[in-house]
């Protein structure tokens, strides 16, 4: 039956783990198989047509996997290219700005809104875009992180060095007094804990993986495509990285052991290989 088939989710690295956590958290029954592209990223910094084919060969790839959705757990890819993607693919494309911007408006108070991203994320201005879209008012303020990805990606979250690169990078946000912070990277989540010491109390950070799982959960409703009934849901985990290093820093923040496969995206079979 179609609603047994899996979600598809896809990232450059670890950070579409955020998407896949909330997922497994709010659509329990749902069986999953999330693609890192470990051995490409980081997409942020790489030229739009680049980052296109790259994504559009890890989402044929998905859909040979015969997956019912596919979310795009990547801000660069979805700034880059969901439009052509929903025409592309006949199952529901999901991207992550849109959840993550109405998530913002809805907890905005002073309608100063600050968004940290990828370099081509930010400079393709999809946030300020869908932001004003909804509402023309808000005051966006964007600023590119670019070693943020690094840090998540060589599991350095809790190194000595990790808290004042975050701060020079944010003290601009202080300066405009933002009251909302849209995380807009999936990898940004996984230094949440980081940024929201140096942001404080009384900046609200906006994870954009709740909202678009939220958003997963409705449109497989309406299409008639939960899966309402699965006991023993399965998670697989592919990369064309290095398995090891997958598992390691994968696991740690699922919060559960992963089986993981590699896969060669340059092989137009995409023969996987267990590891």
């Amino acid at each position: 039956m179609p609603s047994q088939l899996p979600i598809g989710c896809f990232d450059s690295g670890f950070g579409g783990l955020t998407v896949v956590k909330e997922i497994m958290r709010q659509l329990p029954q749902e069986n999953l198989i999330y693609l890192g592209d470990n051995n490409r990223y980081p997409y942020g910094s790489r030229p739009p047509e680049e980052v296109r084919a790259f994504t559009f060969e890890i989402m044929d790839f998905l859909v040979r996997q015969g997956v019912k959705m596919i979310i795009m757990g990547c801000n660069t890819a979805t700034a880059v290219c969901l439009p052509e993607a929903r025409q592309r693919y006949k199952m529901p494309v999901l991207g992550v700005i849109t959840p993550g911007s109405r998530a913002a408006i809805t907890a905005t108070r002073s309608g100063r809104i600050g968004v940290i991203g990828t370099e081509v994320t930010i400079r393709s201005d999809a946030y300020a875009r869908e932001l004003q879209r909804i509402n023309p008012r808000l005051e966006v303020f964007s600023k590119a992180c670019p070693p943020f990805v690094h840090i998540v990606e060589t599991d350095e979250v809790e190194a000595p060095l990790t808290m004042e690169v975050v701060q020079d990078y944010l003290q601009v946000f202080h300066d405009q007094r933002v009251d909302t912070l849209i995380l807009g990277c999936t990898h940004y989540p996984l230094l949440q804990h980081v940024i929201a010491r140096v942001m404080g109390n009384q900046v609200q950070l906006i994870n954009s993986a709740e909202e678009t799982a939220r958003e997963a959960n409705t449109v497989l409703s309406e299409r008639g495509l939960l899966n309402e009934s699965n006991p023993a849901p399965y998670y697989h985990y592919v990369t064309t990285g290095t398995v090891d290093h997958f598992r390691t820093i994968g696991s740690k923040w699922i919060g559960q052991p992963l089986t993981v496969r590699r896969v060669d995206l340059g092989d137009s079979e995409s023969q996987a290989t267990a590891g």
